[in-house]
């Protein structure tokens, strides 16, 4: 590890989200005006993601009253509050330049459906002559 990368590891958050491209994420940005200090958030897609370490940055796009808006932000600035995200998208391209051209309901990208559990579970059987017997030695063994 060079001397860079040991001055970027001192700045990077410790607890970061998992985001990826073509999630639609909530920003929780903190602005400075004056004296006083406020949250706003962002809300929109993911359409880009570039650098690393320190350096890492990512692109929103969200649509403001009918204008596509799109704002990058630091993943390691500490003028981003959290990162929220809201929902996952199936995609197929590292950047999603295409939907700045895309209008409405056209824009919408496929929802990944969420991961199954990974344990199975044993189903068992409840008619016949191995259930009731198993079913007599499980009554025995809570009775002794």
């Amino acid at each position: 590890m060079n001397l860079v990368d040991q001055i970027e590891a001192k700045e990077m958050k410790k607890d970061v989200t998992d985001v990826h491209i073509g999630d639609t994420v909530k920003v929780h940005m903190r602005i400075v005006e004056g004296e006083k200090e406020r949250i706003q958030v962002i809300e929109g897609v993911v359409i880009k993601m570039r650098g690393g370490g320190a350096r890492k940055t990512l692109t929103v796009r969200k649509i403001s009253f009918g204008i596509g808006v799109e704002r990058i932000f630091p993943f390691h600035s500490p003028r981003v509050e959290k990162i929220e995200v809201l929902r996952r998208a199936k995609v197929r391209q590292a950047k999603l330049y295409y939907l700045r051209e895309l209008r409405g309901k056209a824009a919408r990208l496929k929802e990944l459906k969420a991961p199954r559990p990974t344990t199975k579970v044993k189903k068992v059987k409840s008619r016949g002559k191995k259930a009731k017997a198993a079913k007599a030695a499980k009554a025995a063994a809570n009775n002794s």
